[in-house]
């Protein structure tokens, strides 16, 4: 395993109407979930580590901290960025930042403060899958 701060990985991605409150069940706009929102995080934290990983193991999430700043209407761009920012055993601290993309749908001249959509902090744990799963099944 070969995971050390300074890991990146970037999405982009451009809200659908499977992306909405209304579809998470999380309120009842057309815009982009605050739960959607945390699974694109945590898919570019996934991102960041899994070439790194042995193919055994995984990582699972375990914490999340999360400020939902700006809205995303159907059709807007965004761009989520998340970094490995400590590493203490097989605990991991990833920071992300989700920002209005302005090359799509959707983004626009805004500054760069206000391209932010939501930023936060993922904690992660490096687990063996087989045994993690094995866990799982016994009653």
């Amino acid at each position: 395993m070969e995971l050390a701060p300074g890991l990146l990985a970037e999405l982009r991605v451009v809200v659908t109407e499977a992306d909405t409150a209304i579809t998470a069940g999380s309120g009842d706009v057309p815009v982009l979930a605050t739960p959607r929102l945390l699974a694109l995080a945590e898919a570019a934290s996934v991102a960041a580590i899994e070439p790194h990983l042995a193919a055994e193991m995984t990582s699972v999430g375990t914490a999340a901290s999360l400020e939902h700043r700006r809205a995303s209407p159907v059709g807007a761009g965004i761009v989520v960025e998340a970094e490995l920012t400590e590493v203490d055993g097989r605990r991991l601290v990833f920071s992300f930042i989700v920002r209005h993309s302005p090359s799509e749908p959707g983004g626009g001249p805004e500054s760069e403060g206000d391209l932010v959509v939501g930023a936060g902090t993922l904690e992660r744990v490096v687990v063996d899958r087989e045994k993690f799963l094995a866990r799982l099944a016994r009653p």
